[in-house]
């Protein structure tokens, strides 16, 4: 019979080889890999987003090497403990590993699935947004930056993961590049909450975080307003700053669909949530009607606001601080002023609607662009990201929604265009999967 420490050394050693044989089994994506037949491939993400999601399997890979190398050279007198020790780091390797594949699989098998077009439909709406942004304004951005992909979650509301940014559900690691969540039932590519999402990630790439947190605060501290308000509006100013660069992104018809999307029974618009990122749903569209109102469209804003102060009226009750409530008149314009009309030195002394701008004959474009899409006719000259908006107008006009999804996804993702994977201005995937990380660790760096 075999002495307990034979038996123990058989344990640990079996231990040692099952971990060895599941450790890097998760270090590469490909097309194929997660499922995606020939016909899926005008919609897949491109070899840039594989390239870089790679980059990230293959770095983690190194770490789960070095730790089994270290399993490998302990003394064959170590103790038990040690080994035991030694494997929980390779468990910890893995675990990063497990994460980030199961993360990026999940994102890139969905475009073999019947959601494929709305998604890269999505894609190409947030494209263009980037590029209004660079020719108004070429060379602001820190290099090539890897566009944000699209997919697909059952929340309630469209969310957004920027790039850079340290993710709980990675343990810790940085997302190579953004990714927006669209819930099922908001695939159609007409939402103007996505512009918003689109925007939170456009404020990061720009570096305007900090930036503008500062001079907010700044400039509500010069007016003498409460410290409370002089804080709370710079804990608002991201989800401000995503509001007011999705109006400069979409117009009047961005404002009139944030409100829908925010219009809720009093007791959840009237209510301020302690130590929340989202501005109370009551100052939240008078913020936009400032803006409307600033960007030369007074009509819009009159008449949004008419029908907010209709739905909503503090007099009828309300759980805000008087210190919000009391200086909102005040407040309201200085923090669109500052934010949209002032310049920043991360945007080289420009103001954002420099950036982004968005002029009468846009909107004008748009009123025309939803005219032609009511009656099913493509408005061919219009950037994915004024149809989102000629789509609204096409709506009041009393286009079919389903017949109006379908003209969407033959316009921004036809079923015979080429596939992104072997777009040229896509080929350099790994330089550009390069770049991307660079910059992502820049953020993270800030």
């Amino acid at each position: 019979m075999r002495g307990g420490g034979d038996s123990l050394a058989r344990f640990l050693k079996a231990k040692r080889r099952s971990l060895a044989s599941r450790a890097r089994r998760l270090v590469s994506l490909t097309p194929r890999s997660v499922g995606l037949r020939p016909e899926d491939l005008p919609y897949a993400p491109s070899s840039a987003h594989f390239a870089a999601a790679n980059q990230r399997l293959w770095s983690i890979d190194k770490a789960v090497r070095e730790r089994l190398r270290s399993v490998a050279e302990l003394p064959r007198n170590a103790a038990s403990e040690d080994r035991l020790l030694a494997m929980a780091m390779v468990e910890r390797e893995v675990d990063r590993s497990r994460r980030s594949f199961g993360l990026f699989f999940e994102v890139f098998a969905q475009r073999g699935t019947a959601f494929a077009r709305p998604l890269a439909a999505h894609d190409a709406i947030a494209r263009d947004c980037y590029a209004a942004v660079t020719a108004a304004a070429p060379r602001v951005f820190p290099g090539t930056l890897l566009p944000p992909l699209t997919y697909l979650e059952h929340g309630y509301s469209p969310a957004t993961m920027r790039r850079g940014v340290t993710l709980a559900r990675l343990l810790g690691e940085t997302n190579p590049f953004p990714l927006i969540r669209i819930p099922f039932d908001r695939d159609r590519p007409w939402q103007a909450v996505f512009l918003h999402e689109v925007a939170h990630n456009l404020q990061a790439d720009l570096g305007l975080w900090v930036e503008m947190r500062n001079a907010v605060m700044l400039r509500l501290a010069e007016m003498a307003m409460p410290p409370r308000a002089t804080t709370v509006y710079g804990r608002w100013q991201k989800e401000i700053f995503a509001d007011l660069a999705a109006l400069l992104l979409g117009g009047p018809a961005a404002a009139w669909g944030m409100a829908e999307f925010l219009s809720h029974p009093a007791d959840k618009v009237m209510t301020y949530r302690p130590g929340g990122a989202h501005p109370t749903g009551y100052l939240r569209v008078p913020i936009m009607a400032e803006m409307l109102r600033r960007m030369g469209f007074a009509q819009d804003a009159a008449e949004l606001t008419e029908v907010w102060t209709r739905l909503y009226n503090p007099r009828r009750g309300h759980r805000i601080p008087n210190a919000l409530l009391a200086t909102a008149r005040q407040a309201i314009p200085a923090v669109v002023d500052e934010m949209a009309f002032q310049p920043k030195r991360a945007l080289a002394e420009r103001c954002l609607t420099s950036v982004m701008p968005f002029a009468r004959r846009d909107q004008a474009a748009i009123r025309k662009g939803g005219l032609l899409l009511a009656r099913g006719r493509v408005p061919t000259d219009l950037p994915p990201r004024f149809l989102v908006s000629a789509c609204r107008y096409a709506l009041e006009a009393g286009a079919a929604p389903h017949d109006l999804g379908r003209i969407m996804l033959e316009r921004l993702a036809p079923p015979n265009r080429p596939p992104v994977l072997t777009h040229t201005a896509l080929q350099n995937g790994a330089a550009m999967a390069a770049q991307s990380a660079a910059f992502s660790s820049q953020s993270t760096a800030a």
